[in-house]
């Protein structure tokens, strides 16, 4: 979705020298491993998610508006949405364009603030936060996934999925073991030292979950992630998301998609900055 202002980790890597062609594709030398380095010496081991011993809701908005002003014209985006989100669940957002999609998702991302109202992350209030303590929460508690995959080119599988842990300040012996794990995970066991321009588009977004599912987050929040795919790879990508569903991850996928929404439990129609209707999967 092109309003969704990404995390881009591309942006946090402007440290490795694109114009450089000898990156070392193994864990041990090179560019690549040097920004690795940079990024985990600079970083403390953070355990916020530790004290979230997940009962209750993962996401709560209570009455939350978002507005902008534009010269003397307040914008209203969002209107008093009340929205609760439980651990497990898997919830699709619609709309047409100009619903508020967008600023919905970098409201859940902890991308942007309200202008009123609460949005409680798992235990805590967020909606007030500084910027700093935005971005560790956001680190911690949620992992996105990207239409456009926002994939590291100078950095191999291994690499660009240890990348959010290691801003989390885990060990560099911890991060690579743990990106194995989830290379194979997501079927990538095989290509580790691939980079991204060697795989193909499912397989980039296969990266990307993976990266997605690196510090255990409350949440994966998801923008279009078939919307750069063939239908063959979005058909293999949505049921990695059914499986990572089945094993009691919580979902949250923006779409226009109506055939992606039916994958949900549940999918929020919003109307003019407004939840205009929910409706809920028949269970079989």
């Amino acid at each position: 979705m092109e309003g969704f202002r990404a995390v881009d980790y591309r942006v946090r890597a402007k440290a490795v020298d694109s114009s450089d062609k000898t990156v070392n594709s193994s864990r041990g030398s090179g560019r690549g491993a040097e920004f690795l380095r940079r990024v985990n010496s600079q970083m403390k081991p953070s355990t916020d998610n530790m004290d979230f011993a997940g009962n209750g809701p993962i996401l709560v908005f209570e009455d939350l508006c978002k507005s902008y002003q534009l010269g003397s014209t307040e914008l209203k985006v969002l209107k008093n949405i009340n929205l609760t989100i439980q651990n497990g669940e898997y919830v699709a957002i619609m709309g047409p364009s100009g619903s508020g999609k967008s600023t919905l998702l970098n409201m859940i991302g902890c991308l942007d603030r309200p202008t009123s109202g609460k949005y409680f992350l798992g235990d805590k209030e967020v909606g007030r936060l500084d910027d700093d303590s935005l971005s560790t929460i956001r680190g911690a508690r949620v992992g996105f996934i990207f239409q456009s995959f926002n994939l590291i080119s100078q950095l191999n599988i291994i690499e660009n999925i240890e990348i959010p842990m290691l801003y989390q300040g885990m060990s560099e012996h911890q991060s690579a073991a743990k990106a194995k794990e989830l290379a194979d995970v997501v079927g990538l066991g095989d290509r580790i030292k691939h980079r991204p321009t060697e795989l193909s588009g499912g397989q980039q977004q296969r990266v990307a979950i993976a990266r997605a599912l690196a510090n255990d987050p409350l949440l994966i929040l998801a923008d279009e992630p078939t919307g750069n795919l063939d239908s063959k790879s979005g058909k293999d990508i949505l049921e990695l998301l059914d499986r990572l569903h089945e094993k009691g991850k919580t979902l949250v996928v923006v779409t226009h998609d109506e055939h992606i929404g039916a994958h949900a439990q549940r999918c929020i129609h919003l109307f003019d900055g407004q939840i205009d209707r929910e409706v809920y999967k028949q269970q079989n």
